[in-house]
């Protein structure tokens, strides 16, 4: 029995009527479980179902494919730039947002910390601090940023053909998520989201900002590795929860950034406690001051303890700026330190190392 590949994969789909090769992407064979992702325009979705049902059930028949899988995606019209006729994968060569003074990363271990919110109110509050912000969302396969500040319009571009962000609360912002579909998953390789990630710096008419904010997503992958060893990072910052399980993960990306020379600014305990609305009872749902010890264990800075409160969620899902003053005040508080730990001058470009995580 042959073992099925991509190449097979892809030769077997092109007897299938209705689909052309350059539609099919994002092919993985894994003993024998095989998906894929078939690109489509949002306004084709429903006509094309018949032709992915008849895609997956040839590939099932394949020798050595114990199971087939294809997901329709719908990606919305890009921009000229975002549409490459060069393979996905290709760089961009232009310099990574040359007037922007310094870029800092707002990173976690693992998802589900609250980073992405984090990062959304850091922004805000720098904004507040008199800073020139913007905020780019590097979480390709889970871009939230659009939402959080209540922007879903496709950016335009300019007569240089570098894409125009498009401005919330003050901020600039870009996304991977304005030029998909907001439910479409998206199926790509490493190197296919290294060039996506270089496109959102090295392509977007960011101008002159004080800094700009990039969520990262979580993890320690091809995302977070491309970023940190070709972007002039100022440094970075690490979002925990106080429990045991999400330090560990927090310890890894500390190690990351280190292995690749990027100073880590500090530590932020998400969660880190909540106050009761009705009897103002303090509970620490989570434990408690984790971050805090693990910042002291790993000699970095500790920069605060956010709450769980339920006005930082609503603000969020509402792309809306915070109204709770006291937590307005805990992440202008937050966002002070990271400033005054700041170079003075510029962020050079630092060579590339290789970072065995």
């Amino acid at each position: 029995m042959t073992a099925p590949t991509a190449k097979t994969v892809h030769d077997c789909l092109k007897s299938i009527p209705g689909l052309t090769p350059d539609m099919v992407s994002g092919i993985s064979v894994d003993a024998g479980k095989v998906v894929f992702a078939i690109e489509v325009e949002p306004s084709q979705a429903k006509a094309m179902e018949p032709v992915r049902r008849a895609a997956e059930e040839a590939v099932r028949k394949m020798d050595g494919v114990a199971s087939a899988t294809a997901v329709l995606t719908a990606e919305r019209k890009a921009p000229p730039q975002m549409q490459a006729k060069q393979p996905m994968h290709k760089v961009s060569q232009r310099p990574v947002a040359p007037q922007v003074k310094h870029i800092v990363a707002v990173a976690s271990g693992k998802g589900g910390v609250g980073k992405s919110t984090v990062a959304a109110n850091l922004a805000h509050a720098l904004k507040a601090m008199g800073k020139k912000t913007g905020l780019l969302d590097a979480d390709i396969y889970g871009a939230s940023q659009p939402r959080m500040m209540g922007l879903r319009e496709r950016p335009e571009t300019d007569d240089a053909g570098l894409i125009i962000p498009p401005e919330a609360h003050g901020l600039k912002l870009m996304s991977m998520g304005f030029f998909v579909e907001e439910t479409a998953p998206v199926i790509w390789r490493g190197p296919m989201v290294h060039a996506a990630i270089q496109q959102l710096l090295r392509d977007v008419a960011w101008g002159e900002l004080d800094i700009l904010v990039i969520d990262l997503p979580p993890g320690t992958g091809d995302a977070q590795l491309s970023l940190v060893q070709n972007v002039p990072l100022s440094g970075a910052v690490i979002v925990s929860t106080p429990q045991d399980v999400a330090l560990s993960e927090a310890a890894k990306g500390l190690l990351m950034f280190q292995k690749v020379g990027v100073p880590v600014l500090g530590f932020i305990e998400n969660m880190s406690y909540h106050i009761c609305s009705s009897c103002g009872h303090r509970e620490e749902i989570f434990s408690h001051g984790g971050a805090r010890a693990a910042a002291e264990k790993m000699n970095v800075p500790f920069l605060g303890e956010i709450p769980l409160d339920a006005d930082v969620r609503i603000a969020a899902d509402a792309g809306a700026t915070l109204k709770n003053a006291a937590i307005e005040e805990v992440f202008k508080n937050i966002a002070a330190r990271i400033w005054m730990t700041l170079p003075a001058e510029k962020t050079v470009p630092r060579p590339p190392k290789a970072a065995r995580i």
